[in-house]
């Protein structure tokens, strides 16, 4: 079938306007400053995803200096014509994309940077920040009011960065959904050990230095890398199912408690194990420093850091994050209840496993002792707001979510659906929506009522 001469033109007109189209679409622009999480806008950055971290820091205690050079592997999702990193207060001295020097400017914590010429969408790059300068703590009402992230100690230092101080330490896209691998190579004095996520590559003494080299081979979010440094007297072997295990105390503290980390480590990591589906990572272990300012513990991924000796309640938290925040990692920060409720509810399944008090009375125990008018139920767990985002209902109200939810679906539909999750997001991001579906999905049950009473509304709920 032959088209008459004006049809040829409006066909011809059509498709120069659909080329304008595209053309305009594919043309190079700027990738965002931010991913626009709704408690912090400006963490993380669009145009690109992180595919591999490259650090190399050296740390002098003395000073308490940081020197750095990271290199990180994206690929462009858009064609860029400049892009952000995250990195908070120190000096950055020379950018190169490509192995090629590129213009950088700096506004707040924001490195904006503007290679030679355009990243085609789908292209792999390379971006090497040289930096340096005294890494500063972050502090506020976030983390339980305690400093957090890049913190000093009497023989060098503390890194727990949750939820937004790993670019204090390090440029990157410093937000939980833009996942990553790492190499990390920590240089400090002889002496002092580095100690980071992964396994233990290499240990060499460069001078009056020891160089340590750690490696992250499974995805991990930004807030979950650590380098800390100090003395450590250190244990290594293998649970008794066959896990890595590498366990750094610090000496002061050896003797200072009767929990013994290396033992319950590996007792946690094996029972987890059994009931969240299989271990996610090539090592398990701890950090333990002598760090009581800090006042808290966090599920650094494959070592979780203990700013003291810690209770065996807290070691077993932290190791269920593993699964539950570190292999599944919330896409947006107000589903924290999906790290802190799954990780408090598996300290009752510890108690319920070691014979001690079952779930249902740990749900008891918090339930009876908060009257109506207390200020816990006012929280809005699915969504706490960011001050908040650590307030206690998230971790004690989210831990009651659920074992509502294992007496409305049962134990076999809970234990079946515990295991799916980890499985169905590893590696990934993950939020509640998705997390009610597939416990609908699993139990064959309608559960709008359950989650809108427990994790959306305030006010306490009626049993």
């Amino acid at each position: 079938m032959a088209l008459s001469r004006s049809a040829r033109l409006g066909a011809l007109a059509t498709a120069a306007a659909s080329f304008l189209v595209i053309a305009a679409s594919s043309a190079p622009k700027p990738g965002a400053d931010g991913i626009g999480d709704p408690y912090f806008p400006q963490l993380g950055n669009g145009g690109f995803d992180a595919r591999h971290y490259d650090l190399d820091v050296a740390y002098n205690p003395d000073t308490d200096r940081l020197d750095g050079r990271t290199t990180l592997t994206a690929r462009a999702t858009q064609s860029l014509s400049s892009f952000d990193l995250d990195l908070q207060k120190l000096e950055v001295t020379k950018v190169e994309v490509n192995g090629r020097r590129a213009g950088f400017t700096r506004a707040g914590d924001e490195i904006h940077i503007t290679p030679r010429g355009p990243l085609s969408k789908g292209r792999t790059f390379t971006v090497t920040v040289t930096y340096g300068g005294v890494p500063e703590a972050l502090n506020g009402p976030i983390v339980f009011g305690s400093d957090y992230g890049w913190m000093k100690t009497a023989d060098g230092v503390f890194v727990a960065c949750e939820p937004n101080a790993a670019s204090t330490w390090f440029p990157s896209s410093d937000h939980p959904s833009d996942k990553a691998t790492y190499d990390i190579r920590i240089k400090a004095p002889k002496g002092l050990t580095g100690v980071s996520n992964g396994r233990l590559v290499s240990t060499h003494d460069k001078g009056a230095s020891t160089v340590t080299h750690w490696r992250e081979s499974r995805p991990m979010a930004t807030y979950l890398a650590t380098a800390t440094i100090g003395k450590f007297d250190v244990k290594s072997g293998r649970t008794p199912a066959g896990t890595p295990i590498y366990v750094a105390i610090d000496p002061v503290l050896a003797n200072s408690n009767s929990v013994d980390v290396y033992a319950v480590t590996a007792a946690a990591t094996d029972y987890w194990s059994q009931i969240f589906g299989p271990y996610p990572f090539e090592e398990t272990g701890a950090i333990v420093d002598d760090m009581p300012e800090a006042g808290f513990s966090l599920e650094v991924q494959s070592k979780p850091a203990y700013s003291a000796v810690r209770s065996e309640s807290t070691i077993v938290h932290e190791l269920a994050h593993q699964w539950f925040g570190d292999s599944v990692s919330v896409e947006r920060w107000k589903d924290i209840w999906l790290n802190e409720g799954f990780a408090t509810y598996a300290q009752w399944l510890w108690s319920e496993h070691q014979g001690v008090r079952s779930a249902h009375d740990s749900f008891l125990a918090g339930y009876d002792t908060r009257p109506a008018d207390s200020s816990f139920w006012q929280t809005v767990v699915a969504d706490p707001q960011r001050d908040t985002m650590f307030a206690s209902a998230v971790y004690q109200r989210g831990a009651m979510t659920l074992q509502m939810l294992r007496e409305r679906i049962g134990d076999t539909a809970f234990f079946k659906l515990l295991p799916a999750w980890t499985k169905l997001h590893r590696y990934g991001n993950a939020n509640t929506a998705d997390f009610i579906r597939l416990a609908e999905k699993v139990s064959g049950q309608q559960l709008d009522d359950l989650f809108q009473t427990w994790l959306f509304s305030p006010g306490k709920p009626s049993l």
